[in-house]
């Protein structure tokens, strides 16, 4: 079969290998239809994500169709449409059986610590598929990213009419915001990005928007735009250790910050600040398996539109040409999505 490799650094090429087998016990083989690019997928290719091993088939966010299940399945048919929860953790683990999978220690994330999807078929654990015969692939491949953003916003918590400031306007704080929006909470949007700031009023009809400034005067434009009282909940999904800091200055007292994005270095806060106003400081990594099901319920409710999401397409046979592209602030790229089977 066909898939696409991350051979090296910045090296993709179009490789035959060998098509899965008949699945397992309890797995179900699955023809991938649709694949989203994320922030992931881009820093495996630079060589900058951890974990990441060259040469290495990438692909998490998948939507697909089942078409051949292995003995004692039955909680999905052939022909059933999927978005498949990547995450591949430890059942035995402690934070699996405390209710915890999503932050197992043993976690193998598949594109990402195994080979991924972005190939024409691939076997599964049954118990990771999540069947929604109404949605298209387009969603279902979507579903993965939007989930990480739900996961977010369950461990917050924000009650209706709070006010919610995320930080970084990149795929990871808009999904943030389509379940804070829905919570019927004030959102404001913060980005070093004008571009990003106008794509989030004009295509995510996001109000209020506060840009970044090298002077610092955007504390004092949240502060005016929160009478004096700043945030609720704050979630920071930019990873950068500088925003993550100063992210304590925006929180209410007795709010909360919410770490969605991921630095790979040391974190500065200033405990005063933290500690005065007694907030409280959760991480948020990856998603529940209950966190899948309430996208997709809102995808098919119409309450999460997906529509202004896809701003780039691609084909396996294209991608070594497209695959810079996504990477370039001008392209403007929200979500790639690359097209694998019909």
């Amino acid at each position: 079969m066909k898939a696409i490799s991350f051979d090296a650094e910045k090296t993709i090429s179009v490789i035959e290998c060998d098509a899965p087998g008949s699945p397992g016990e309890g797995e179900v083989q699955v023809a991938i239809h649709r694949v989203g690019i994320c922030g992931t997928d881009t820093s495996a290719w630079l060589g900058k994500f951890p974990f990441f091993q060259f040469p290495r088939i990438p692909g998490h966010e998948l939507g697909g169709e089942v078409v051949e299940l292995g003995a004692g399945v039955s909680n999905v048919a052939v022909g059933d449409r999927v978005s498949i929860e990547p995450y591949m953790n430890n059942p035995d683990s402690y934070s699996s059986r405390k209710g915890k999978p999503n932050c197992c220690n043993d976690m193998q994330v598949i594109g990402i610590h195994s080979n991924g999807g972005m190939c024409e078929r691939i076997n599964v654990p049954a118990e990771k598929l999540h069947v929604n015969n109404a949605l298209a692939y387009d969603q279902l491949a979507l579903v993965e990213t939007l989930a990480i953003g739900c996961h977010a916003v369950n461990r917050a918590n924000p009650k209706p009419d709070d006010t919610v400031l995320i930080i970084g306007a990149g795929p990871i704080g808009l999904t943030c915001v389509e379940f804070v929006r829905v919570r019927g909470c004030k959102i404001i949007m913060m980005d070093i990005n004008e571009d990003r700031l106008k794509f989030c009023r004009d295509k995510m009809g996001i109000e209020h928007t506060v840009a970044v400034k090298p002077d610092g005067s955007h504390a004092a434009e949240l502060e005016s735009l929160t009478g004096g009282d700043f945030c609720e909940v704050v979630f920071d999904a930019t990873g950068h250790p500088g925003s993550m800091a100063s992210a304590v200055n925006f929180v209410a007292f007795g709010g909360t910050l919410v770490f969605v994005g991921v630095s790979n270095g040391e974190i500065n806060i200033h405990h005063p600040t933290m500690h005065r106003r007694e907030m409280t400081l959760m991480s948020s990594r990856n998603a529940m398996p209950e966190d899948f099901a309430e996208v997709m319920r809102l995808m098919e409710s119409g309450q999460i539109v997906t529509d202004p999401w896809i701003t780039h397409r691609s084909t396996m046979e294209s991608l070594s040409g497209d695959f810079a592209s996504f990477l370039d602030p001008e392209a403007q790229v929200l979500k790639a999505m690359v097209h694998i089977t019909e």
